[in-house]
C-alpha cells in the first residue's frame, strides 16, 4: 500500500515541480545564483503550492499531531543550535549547526502553514526557537536539565554534549515518523508524506554523519589521555 502511495505520489509531483522549473529557466543575470539555502526554500515552496489541493481533504487526525509535535521537535532543535556561536563551538559544529538552522526553520514554517490552512492551531516559533507556550514533549527530546547542561558546556564540552543530544534528538524525530507511518490511514495527504520521508532519510543521513564526529572526537580524547598517561 505504501509502495503504490508513493509510485502515485511521484508521478504527479514531477509534473508540476517541471512546470515551476521551466517557467524559470531563462538564463539568471550575472552574480544572482541562488545559494543553497534559497533553492531548498524554492523547493518547499514550488511542492507545496502544487499539492495545495490537499488542503481541502479530510485531515486525518495522525497527520495533525505529526505536524503539530514536529513544529515543537524542530524548535528545540533550534534552541540548541543557536548555542554554538556563545559556547565556543568549533568552526565544524557551528557549520553543522547553521545547517539544522536553515533546514528546520523552513520546515517549520511550511508546516506552520499546513495546519493554518486547515484551520488547526499553529504553534508559534521564535527566531531562537523558543515557543509560546513552552515546547510540548515529544521523543528524543531533551529534558530541562539536559538543555540546562548543553546551555552551560562550553568548547569542546559543548561540541560532545551537542553531538550526543542532537543524535538522541534526530533519531526521536524518525520515531516520529514511524508511528505516523504504521498509523492505519495516515500520511495519505502528499505533503504529509513528502515532508515526513524527507525528515526521516535527513535525519538518518545526519545522525550517521554526527556520529562519525563524535566518534573522531572521542578517538581524539582518548589518543591524548594515552600519551600524557605514558608521559608521565
Amino acid at each position: 500500500m505504501r509502495r503504490n502511495h508513493a509510485r502515485f505520489f511521484l508521478a504527479g509531483l514531477f509534473g508540476p515541480i517541471s512546470a515551476v522549473a521551466c517557467v524559470s529557466s531563462g538564463p539568471a543575470p550575472t552574480g544572482s545564483t541562488p545559494s543553497p539555502v534559497e533553492t531548498d526554500v524554492s523547493r518547499l515552496e514550488a511542492l507545496y503550492q502544487a499539492r495545495t489541493d490537499s488542503a481541502f481533504l479530510t485531515v486525518h487526525e495522525a497527520d495533525a499531531r505529526f505536524m503539530t509535535g514536529m513544529i515543537h521537535h524542530h524548535a528545540q532543535a533550534l534552541v540548541m543550535s543557536a548555542l554554538a556561536p556563545h559556547n565556543g563551538a568549533s568552526e565544524s559544529i557551528r557549520t553543522l549547526t547553521s545547517r539544522i538552522i536553515n533546514a528546520q526553520t523552513d520546515e517549520i514554517s511550511v508546516m506552520q502553514r499546513w495546519l493554518r490552512d486547515r484551520d488547526r492551531p499553529v504553534p508559534e516559533v521564535d527566531a531562537s526557537g523558543q515557543m509560546m507556550g513552552g515546547h510540548m514533549h515529544m521523543v528524543g527530546m531533551l529534558t530541562p536539565d539536559q538543555l540546562d547542561e548543553l546551555a552551560a558546556a562550553r568548547g569542546q564540552e559543548y561540541d560532545r554534549l551537542f553531538l550526543t543530544y542532537m543524535i538522541q534528538h534526530h533519531n526521536g524525530a524518525v520515531d516520529m515518523v514511524d508511528v505516523l507511518f504504521a498509523t492505519d490511514g495516515a500520511a495519505q495527504d502528499d505533503f504529509v508524506f513528502k515532508i515526513a520521508s524527507d525528515i526521516q532519510v535527513d535525519q538518518r543521513t545526519e545522525v550517521a554523519r554526527m556520529q562519525r564526529m563524535l566518534d573522531a572526537m572521542l578517538s581524539r580524547d582518548n589518543s591524548s589521555l594515552n600519551q600524557t598517561t605514558r608521559s608521565r
